[in-house]
């Protein structure tokens, strides 16, 4: 296909017809939902590819995870639909917070905004869905709610459900914004945040200075850098809302128990996890892996920690095409 046929992704926003009833007994009017779309639908609405984004990146997949999504990428607009919508409660397009006073939204509550989307769409079948850490915790709950939807799922550095690990450091996250200027503090809950997203190996790898300073580290000069960097980009509320919606996550919550939601989905999965990862560990995936029928497991080595399942898109790349085939 040359450059001037090629089609690029098209960003669009919905505003949903009905309120949603969140699971907090709130209620949210007139929403908004931001998505963007790439490829072309074929006849039999067989090509769907739904991928789901993380924490503070957008409903466009092209610009955060290029190396997975695109042309002459494993997921390509000339052969699949794809469709990522920005999830509830972000600050790029889909209604989200403007103030700390924003209602408590859940992973469960994300879900009823994509299903909004897919009843616009007229998506009866999903061909994939994929999607990492609170991606991939959205992923697992519709899987979990529409067992005959997806044909194929693939979550990667997720969980059943957040872990008191994981929730003490989005709590550490939340203390910094809300006793600091928001612009610092939303500089420091990165800072925290990236001591989650990576691994001891990561920082002696790629910040280790080799004088002997006493002061000015290589590995100050990064948390800084990364802090300024999400500051200029994200908002104080959406972070605040975002880290309590993935605090909430359980999928056993409306199933009796963890065990009995997974059992529920009857997708083919494959289940991804990085070795290195601290956020999510792997034996988090294993418990996925060896509850979800009709599954199977794989764990990356990297020395990248959680962010190995962004990282890490050629090794991620090759297993999609196998487990695909």
């Amino acid at each position: 296909m040359s450059k001037t046929t090629k089609i690029e992704p098209k960003s669009i926003i919905l505003k949903a017809k009905d309120p949603i009833v969140l699971e907090c007994g709130d209620t949210l009017q007139n929403v908004r939902i931001a998505y963007t779309t790439w490829g072309t639908l074929n006849e039999t609405k067989s090509n769907v590819v739904w991928v789901f984004h993380a924490l503070t990146a957008n409903g466009n997949p092209q610009e955060w995870w290029p190396e997975m999504v695109g042309y002459d990428q494993v997921i390509n607009p000339e052969e699949h639909f794809i469709i990522c919508a920005n999830m509830l409660g972000s600050c790029y397009g889909t209604t989200g917070p403007t103030n700390m006073n924003f209602p408590l939204v859940t992973i469960n509550d994300m879900v009823k905004a994509h299903k909004i989307l897919k009843n616009h769409l007229e998506l009866d079948k999903i061909y994939l869905g994929i999607g990492g850490s609170m991606g991939g915790q959205q992923l697992l709950e519709w899987a979990v709610q529409e067992p005959e939807l997806f044909e194929n799922i693939v979550p990667l550095a997720t969980n059943a459900f957040h872990s008191p690990w994981g929730i003490a450091f989005n709590e550490a996250q939340r203390m910094a914004l809300e006793n600091i200027d928001s612009a610092k503090g939303l500089e420091a809950a990165r800072a925290i945040a990236m001591l989650s997203y990576r691994h001891y190996d990561t920082y002696n790898s790629t910040q280790k200075d080799v004088d002997q300073r006493w002061d000015n580290f290589s590995a100050s000069s990064y948390q800084k850098y990364q802090g300024e960097k999400l500051r200029k980009r994200f908002s104080v509320p959406s972070y605040y809302c975002l880290s309590k919606a993935m605090d909430s996550h359980h999928l056993g919550r409306h199933f009796g128990s963890a065990e009995a939601a997974l059992k529920r989905i009857t997708s083919r999965s494959l289940v991804i996890g990085i070795s290195s990862d601290m956020l999510f560990p792997p034996h988090e995936q294993k418990f996925l892996a060896a509850n979800i029928p009709n599954s199977s497991l794989e764990i990356i080595n990297s020395h990248y920690g959680h962010d190995g399942f962004l990282t890490e898109a050629e090794t991620i790349s090759q297993l999609l095409k196998e487990f695909l085939k």
